[in-house]
């Protein structure tokens, strides 16, 4: 028998917290603890371990950040964590996405929502929408992109390392990967962070950050959907990620996919098809 889902919930608001965990309690899910700021969040995950911890990004004493960054110290261990914000393009947000949270869900998300993220989320997916989390990536990672053209690494707004871009290679608006120009091939034209992926890899990277589930990116490169698994588990594990959500960012940090490119298979699922959640694991 499935042991049931531990849920800590993090918010510094009492109604948030009260109706979340009805929310989560009506559908079978514990809530084993509650915390009202960052540092009580910290306490509370070390104490009761829960699978997944809602966390508020902003609260009083110590941010959904810093909690977030602390909690996730502990490794494979460690719970997953879903950032709750009330807007989407969030500086906070992407630097918390950048720690190691597994995606974020806006205050506002259905019950429907609310119970499906965390359910994915405890099975190790990552909450990854092509429309809110595009939006955030290309906002943010897009925008250090540019200003760090140079090829320096730099640091996100909460502190933490990011990835920089000087990389030329890139995925092409038809979603194919477009190779660097510079002498020495293509290895010289890389982002030094990409230099232990395979030609293979550095597509399905690609494809993966422009939104393709693991079905689409096996149709789309004529593989077994068992070895687009494979190819994305062995990216996770080279470049030191915990999840497709930092897999995304990288790809855009890196130059590997520029800001502005669309698949369409995000097209095909961009109209008001995502309000209130980061959206389906991929």
């Amino acid at each position: 028998m499935t042991e049931p889902l531990r849920v800590l919930l993090a918010d510094d608001q009492t109604l948030v917290r009260t109706g979340f965990r009805l929310i989560l309690g009506a559908d079978g899910i514990d809530v084993v603890a509650e915390a009202t700021n960052g540092s009580e969040a910290v306490e509370a995950a070390v104490r009761t371990r829960p699978d997944v911890v809602l966390m508020d990004v902003r609260m009083p004493e110590m941010d959904g950040l810093e909690a977030t960054r602390r909690i996730l110290t502990g490794g494979q261990g460690s719970p997953r964590v879903i950032i709750l914000t009330t807007f989407d393009l969030d500086r906070y947000v992407y630097a918390a996405l950048s720690a190691g949270a597994s995606g974020f869900l806006l205050k506002d998300v259905t019950p429907e929502h609310l119970t499906a993220a965390v359910r994915t989320v405890r099975t190790g997916d990552a909450l990854l929408a092509p429309a809110i989390t595009r939006r955030l990536v290309e906002r943010f990672a897009g925008g250090e992109h540019r200003r760090s053209a140079g090829g320096e690494h730099g640091r996100s707004p909460g502190g933490e390392h990011r990835f920089s871009a000087e990389g030329e290679h890139g995925i092409s608006a038809e979603g194919e990967p477009r190779h660097s120009t510079r002498r020495g091939g293509d290895s010289a034209g890389l982002h030094r962070d990409l230099v232990p992926l395979t030609p293979r890899e550095l597509e399905v990277l690609g494809l993966l950050a422009r939104g393709l589930s693991n079905a689409e990116l096996a149709a789309r490169l004529h593989l077994a959907e068992a070895t687009v698994k494979t190819h994305v588990a062995r990216i996770l594990a080279k470049l030191g990620l915990r999840d497709r959500v930092q897999a995304v960012i990288v790809a855009y940090e890196t130059g590997l996919v520029s800001a502005g490119t669309r698949d369409a298979a995000e097209q095909s699922t961009e109209p008001g098809g995502d309000r209130g959640v980061a959206g389906p694991a991929l």
